[in-house]
């Protein structure tokens, strides 16, 4: 059995980490590149960066910011946020990155997953899905949260992995920043129609949503951001937690 992974995330807004609830509401979280130290030191399992503006204005993710976080780790590092191209990815993996993260770019043109797939790996592309639960439906949204489109979460998320991509981190709008817990029917139905890592994000709040996360959903990682920024909760007392009470984490 793979053991569980845990990831802190970077939501970067000017250069500078951000966090907010249900995607709004956004407050100062620190500087990245110590932040991406610090997790990388506590043991964190890999790193996502997500530039959450790039999209919104029109513009590529900041490579130079990349760089220099990518300079202080040793784990996997995601970085996600304006690639619309093949042309878009190649920077970011020479500037450290090992795997990329589309979704706005991949619903406006679902054939973008297939050309990344092809031109650099499965194991190098994750595609990210935002949805927020309306009128009994998960619907899928894109730049940043506010857009909200004519695609379901689970046929998009199908159709995410029949073109190839290696991973999906998917984002419950509705429990994002809330630390009410993660979406634990929505990810487990799920887990239960793919094969490819699921990703859960969006409602983490104590240690014990990640053991409902693990034990109850399938999920193959969990992904947090606030609780880690403002020291809620420390990476390598969650893992010993976790550890207690017998799920296997790296």
């Amino acid at each position: 059995m793979l053991k569980k992974r845990i990831i802190p995330c970077l939501d970067i807004k000017n250069g500078r980490t951000v966090k907010g609830v249900n995607f709004v509401n956004i407050r100062d979280a620190g500087d990245p590149v110590e932040l991406g130290e610090l997790y990388a030191q506590q043991g964190a399992d890999e790193l996502v960066f997500l530039d959450i503006t790039a999209t919104n204005e029109g513009r590529k993710t900041f490579i130079e910011l990349v760089t220099d976080i990518a300079r202080h780790l040793n784990i996997p590092f995601t970085v996600g946020g304006g690639i619309s191209s093949v042309d878009d990815v190649a920077p970011l993996l020479q500037a450290g990155a090992d795997k990329v993260s589309v979704n706005s770019s991949a619903v406006r043109r679902p054939g973008l997953i297939n050309e990344l797939v092809n031109a650099f790996g499965t194991q190098c592309i994750v595609v990210a899905i935002d949805a927020r639960h309306m009128e009994s439906q998960w619907i899928v949204h894109t730049h940043g949260g506010s857009k909200p489109t004519d695609k379901e979460l689970f046929s998009w998320a199908q159709g995410v992995e029949e073109r190839g991509a290696g991973e999906i981190l998917f984002t419950s709008m509705d429990h994002d920043g809330t630390k009410g817990g993660f979406a634990i029917e929505a990810l487990k139905r799920m887990s239960d129609e793919l094969t490819i890592p699921i990703i859960a994000s969006g409602g983490a709040g104590e240690m014990e949503h990640f053991e409902e996360v693990f034990t109850q959903s399938g999920v193959d990682a969990a992904l947090a951001a606030s609780i880690f920024h403002f020291k809620e909760i420390g990476i390598p007392d969650l893992k010993q937690y976790l550890n207690d009470k017998n799920i296997a984490v790296r």
